[in-house]
């Protein structure tokens, strides 16, 4: 079998496993506050969320396209009929894959709620620099570095004030009824979160798997640009798998990372609970419509449940577990970025 016909396979594999690691990694983000609220039963949860990121993952390809074309620049090995340079190009996009699926088990194992987006796209940025290939520095900066920092901080400052508000609209509500009501009410924030994991990070892996036809010769074959405008085309077959991928992956649950956003970091009840999922979930439809930027469910949701957690008290938050959380943040990218050179190199080497 030609070995660059291996290489395209195994790429997909691997991104469908990714995909699936990405699902359980990240099931926590959509459904954790609802369960440690006890709004959901944990296998409800997870039932509702796997469903919902199939129809999210099938809603748009925008962010896909981000990841396909605005990390780095494949289109010399994809352009070349030389076989060896298209093989070249596979390798990058399986040594990234490879790179990101090690961090993600990793914060998995240790039940840090990283972020599996920053882990891909540091996984393209190790590989892409270890062979020389042209990072795109400025579709960096727009598309990951600038709402890297500035979801977290939207996340946190809006649920403090959305939180605040809904403090002062029930203020005078009788406590246990309003409760039971909001506790309702997370069935349809938890679904709009789940809805939009989907939308976020199963596109990711589309992006990827598209990365691979293109580098391996078989863009043309599977219609992956428009003959007209030439733009990119995500195949149907792909968003099916990467949906299905992320979905049982979701099934098969996070409970370590659950743990440590539905209770470790602060004791949530369910207007919190509600409140941080509503506004999580506004960020990520406004992040993949609007801006088209993969950012990150798991910091946005995470620092959503840091601003309602702030409206009881500051000291109710526990930040050591938040600090540890943060620091997972900024060593996603580069720590990623390092395995995936090294995989990158010993791939290069291994294939030559």
């Amino acid at each position: 079998m030609d070995l660059n016909l291996v290489l395209v396979l195994l790429v997909i594999t691997i991104a469908l496993a990714f995909d699936f690691t990405n699902g359980f990694h990240d099931a926590a983000n959509a459904i954790a506050t609802s369960v440690s609220t006890r709004a959901l039963t944990p296998r409800v949860a997870l039932v509702m969320a796997a469903v919902m990121n199939v129809v999210g993952a099938l809603l748009g390809t925008e962010v896909a396209k981000t990841i396909g074309e605005g990390i780095i620049d494949i289109s010399h090995y994809s352009l070349s009929t030389d076989v060896s340079l298209q093989r070249e190009g596979l390798v990058i996009v399986l040594g990234a894959l490879l790179g990101a699926c090690t961090w993600n088990l990793i914060t998995w194992w240790f039940g840090l709620p990283s972020s599996s987006s920053h882990a891909l796209i540091g996984g393209l940025v190790g590989a892409g620099l270890m062979s020389s290939t042209q990072v795109k520095w400025t579709g960096i900066l727009e598309s990951v570095i600038i709402p890297m920092f500035a979801s977290p901080v939207l996340g946190f400052f809006l649920g403090y004030l959305a939180m605040k508000l809904v403090m002062r609209i029930f203020a005078n509500f009788p406590y246990h009824r309003t409760m039971r009501h909001f506790r309702m009410a997370q069935t349809v924030s938890a679904a709009a979160m789940a809805l939009g994991h989907g939308l976020q990070d199963a596109q990711k892996t589309m992006g990827v798997i598209v990365m691979a036809l293109v580098a391996g010769g078989y863009g043309e074959h599977h219609n992956i640009f428009d003959p007209v405008t030439g733009d990119m085309t995500i195949p149907l077959w792909v968003k099916l798998s990467a949906a299905g991928a992320i979905s049982l992956g979701t099934y098969s649950g996070g409970w370590r990372i659950m743990r440590t956003l539905g209770r470790r970091i602060i004791d949530l009840d369910p207007a919190r609970g509600f409140v941080a999922e509503t506004v999580s979930a506004s960020i990520l439809y406004i992040s993949a419509f609007v801006l088209h930027a993969p950012i990150s469910t798991t910091h946005t949701i995470t620092s959503a449940i840091l601003g309602v957690g702030a409206t009881r008290r500051f000291s109710a938050v526990r930040w050591g577990v938040a600090g540890n959380i943060v620091v997972a943040w900024f060593l996603t990218l580069p720590a990623a970025a390092g395995v995936a050179a090294v995989m990158f190199w010993l791939l290069h080497a291994l294939v030559q």
